[in-house]
């Protein structure tokens, strides 16, 4: 039986936000005849892609992206035991191919995410460089920036990005046990924008 687990944050008045990312506000507004709302929010609220764009202003806006890439085989690595930074010693054990989709599951999933915690599980610079030389399509983490908040090493993202690996960050992967599924992300078609939120499942049989 095909199983469909949302791993996608809610988005609602006042949820956290990465620190200095523009709130969100929801304003309830009637017409004549139906009920409409205002919405205000950063493109990198909740859920979202990261696309070339966010670390070049000409790399790949969110509407260019490949669909290919964000819909297929992904991989859940369990990355709980982490205590900082997911390392290349980690990723090293775990036998990534050219082409895979990788999603990291860390405590910050066991935590919940009605808060924003600032000493959230990252990947390091290291790590996103030996990804990128793996080659895989795709990869995605439990937290609102995969990089260390306040670390000027930004390899992380330049890593990743430059060689059009897109990201997605804010997964909640609590429902998830780490394993094979296949993966529907779907970004809002903003023309030339650096990222935005996005509608993320996975399916199991």
């Amino acid at each position: 039986m095909t199983k469909i687990i949302d791993i996608s944050l809610p988005i609602y008045q006042s949820m956290p936000v990465y620190p200095n990312n523009p709130p969100v506000t929801i304003k309830p507004l009637k017409t004549p005849t139906t009920y409409i709302s205002e919405i205000t929010f950063g493109s990198h609220t909740g859920t979202h892609l990261d696309t070339p764009r966010h670390i070049s202003e000409n790399g790949l806006g969110v509407d260019k992206i490949d669909l290919n890439q964000l819909i297929g085989p992904t991989r859940i690595l369990d990355m709980t035991h982490c205590q900082t930074g997911i390392t290349t010693k980690d990723l090293e054990k775990e036998n990534i191919k050219k082409g895979e989709r990788i999603l990291v599951k860390t405590k910050n999933s066991l935590r919940g995410f009605k808060n924003f915690y600032p000493d959230y599980i990252y990947l390091e610079g290291n790590a996103a460089e030996f990804l990128a030389k793996q080659e895989i399509t795709l990869f995605g983490i439990d937290s609102l920036s995969i990089k260390q908040k306040g670390n000027p090493d930004v390899r992380a993202h330049t890593e990743l990005l430059n060689n059009n690996i897109v990201i997605i960050e804010g997964l909640d992967l609590s429902p998830a046990d780490p394993g094979n599924y296949n993966l529907y992300c779907l970004p809002l078609k903003f023309v030339g924008l650096d990222g935005s939120p996005a509608r993320v499942i996975l399916v199991s049989s």
